[in-house]
């Protein structure tokens, strides 16, 4: 086999990764008090770091506290202490890997029960059925709130730079607010915000460059992107080829392609127009299209699990490969790959028929591995998807009280 997966990579920024192997973001929904990183997440993030990965991207850290994915989320902006942050850094680079913070605004994507504000580049709510109920209704963003949004994203930048971190990625994929301005079916605009994919992808532009004009040049920028949202008129392939050439000139150091949203889950491996990928790689036809002509490295994330496919993801011109799922269970993949063996387990597939309902309890299900692994245990990857989700929901219950307190009494209002 080819020894590129253990070998380094050298970006833009001079920034060196030890190796091609990435822990993607996912969603931990673990803060602590305050929305802060805490003991749990400190834990966790030491367990990958020992485990041997060149990089570990957090899951997404917000940067609007009125806007969260979820009621567990951590929010690094103007007001959050850095000590808990620098605490975490310390924590994911204890291992000799790199740590990113991938920082990220929900946009229409917030549930109905959370307090806050729910935007978008329209009035276009989440269509899922029914399960369209989960979400609030959105509002059109004024160009005011465009404008602070783009500062929010460089504020926190600069913030997890301050801390520790040795960069950041911009989340612009899986249906977000950033990934909602690039869809034609969400963005329906007629400012210069909206109609061409020049306007669509002007937001993540300025974001981009406001970053990069406030963090230092050896600090890494990253972005995610849907390689296609999976929805028939939707951001697709092209598309993301010509949004990565707007990037290029940006100062960008690495361009993540993944894919879906909540509308179309393709990220945990079940779209919804049925276009599947194999049950490893689920991507990697759509990079190989895209790998010709990109003139930045890209990563690709989703369903890899074995070296063999790894080896197969790098040979076909991807610099790095990215695993979520596959560490929450086996944080110790990478080492176990150098030393020949693979993982002994795997996630209890769901089969579910409601497309929906089935990616959530994925979601459950990896987040109840994440939380074994915080607590210092043992990873139990066959526990059953709807246990999984009824735990969940319990934690998420309790989580949206805390939040709704520390929002009401301690937050200023944005």
């Amino acid at each position: 086999m080819t020894s590129e997966l253990f070998s380094p990579l050298t970006l833009r920024s001079g920034q060196v990764l030890k190796n091609r192997i990435a822990k993607a973001a996912m969603e931990e929904n673990m803060a602590g008090d305050g929305q802060l990183p805490g003991r749990d997440l400190l834990s966790l993030y030491r367990r990958w770091a020992a485990g041997g990965t060149g990089l570990l991207i957090t899951g997404n850290v917000m940067v609007h506290a009125e806007a969260l994915t979820g009621p567990a989320g951590v929010v690094l902006d103007a007001h959050a202490p850095l000590e808990p942050f620098a605490e975490w850094a310390k924590a994911g680079k204890s291992g000799g890997g790199a740590i990113w913070m991938q920082i990220n605004h929900p946009g229409r994507q917030v549930a109905s029960d959370m307090p806050g504000v729910v935007w978008g580049p329209t009035d276009i709510g989440v269509s899922l059925g029914k399960h369209s109920s989960r979400f609030g209704r959105p509002t059109a963003m004024t160009a005011q709130q465009i404008g602070d949004t783009v500062t929010r994203y460089a504020v926190t930048a600069r913030r997890a730079e301050e801390a520790g971190f040795d960069g950041v990625e911009i989340h612009a994929a899986h249906g977000y607010l950033l990934s909602q301005f690039l869809s034609p079916l969400v963005n329906k605009r007629t400012d210069r915000w909206g109609g061409s994919l020049e306007n669509r992808a002007r937001m993540l532009l300025d974001i981009v460059r406001a970053v990069r004009a406030t963090v230092s040049p050896s600090f890494a920028v990253a972005v995610k992107l849907n390689s296609a949202d999976f929805q028939r008129g939707g951001f697709g392939a092209d598309d993301a080829r010509q949004v990565i050439e707007m990037l290029a000139p940006l100062g960008v150091d690495l361009v993540e392609l993944s894919g879906g949203s909540y509308e179309s889950p393709a990220m945990t491996g079940r779209p919804a127009d049925d276009r599947t990928q194999a049950r490893e790689a689920y991507f990697l036809d759509l990079a190989q299209d895209l790998v010709g002509t990109s003139p930045l490295p890209l990563m690709l994330t989703g369903g890899i699990t074995r070296r063999a496919t790894a080896e197969r993801v790098l040979d076909s011109g991807v610099s790095v490969l990215g695993m979520g799922t596959a560490l929450a269970v086996t944080p110790d993949l990478p080492e176990r790959w150098r030393q020949g063996r693979e993982a002994d387990r795997a996630m209890r597939p769901v089969t579910w028929s409601d497309k929906a309902l089935a990616s959530a309890a994925s979601m459950a299900q990896v987040r109840h591995q994440m939380r074994r692994l915080a607590r210092g245990g043992t990873t139990r990857p066959g526990t059953h998807p709807a246990i999984a989700l009824l735990s969940e929901h319990r934690k998420q219950r309790r989580a949206l009280r805390g939040y709704r307190a520390w929002l009401s009494k301690s937050r200023p209002t944005a």
